[in-house]
C-alpha cells in the first residue's frame, strides 16, 4: 500500500519516539535496511544495527531526542528530518542541541514502494559534550549553538 508524505513522516515519528523508549520498531523496516551513522560506518540488516545499537549501550551516554525540534522535509520517498537530541555523557557531561557544542543532526529516510524504510543514514557529530577541544579551531568568545 502507498504512503502519503504524511503517513511517511508520522512513520519516522514513530521510528523515534521508539528509539527513545529504548526499542528499535524493525517491523517499520525492510529486513535488509541499510544505514549510516558516524564513527560506526554504513550497515545493513537488524544484526548489524544491533551492533550499532550495542556500541551506543555500551558507550554509557544517554541520548534523547528533542521531539519538539524536528523540521521536515518530504520529497517523492524520501523524509528528511533536522532536530536536536539531549542527554548526559558517561562521565556525566550534559548536552542539549541548541545550546551546547554537540546534539544537532540530520537524518534522511528512504522509503520503499510498500511504505518501508530501506535506507537511513544519519548525520551528526559523536562528540556531544564538545570535549574535543584542539578541533574547535575557531576561538570565537560566545558561539551560538
Amino acid at each position: 500500500m502507498p504512503q502519503s508524505p504524511k503517513s511517511r513522516i508520522d512513520i519516522v515519528r514513530v521510528y523515534f519516539q521508539e528509539i527513545d523508549e529504548g526499542r528499535f520498531p524493525h517491523q517499520l523496516f525492510t529486513s535488509d535496511f541499510e544505514f549510516y551513522f558516524p564513527k560506526f560506518g554504513v550497515g545493513r540488516g537488524l544484526a548489524e544495527f544491533g551492533e550499532l545499537a550495542a556500541g551506543m549501550i555500551a558507550s554509557g551516554n544517554k541520548v534523547g531526542h528533542c521531539h519538539d525540534s524536528f523540521s521536515f522535509i518530504e520529497a517523492d520517498r524520501h523524509v528528511v528530518v533536522e532536530g536536536a537530541t539531549r542527554g548526559t555523557t558517561s562521565e556525566g557531561t550534559a548536552w542539549k542541541g541548541g545550546d551546547t557544542p554537540g546534539g544537532r543532526f540530520s537524518s534522511i529516510f528512504d522509503f520503499d514502494r510498500e511504505g518501508l524504510i530501506e535506507r537511513m543514514f544519519v548525520y551528526l557529530d559523536p562528540d556531544y559534550a564538545g570535549a574535543d577541544k584542539a578541533r574547535f579551531y575557531w576561538r570565537r568568545e560566545k558561539p551560538s549553538w
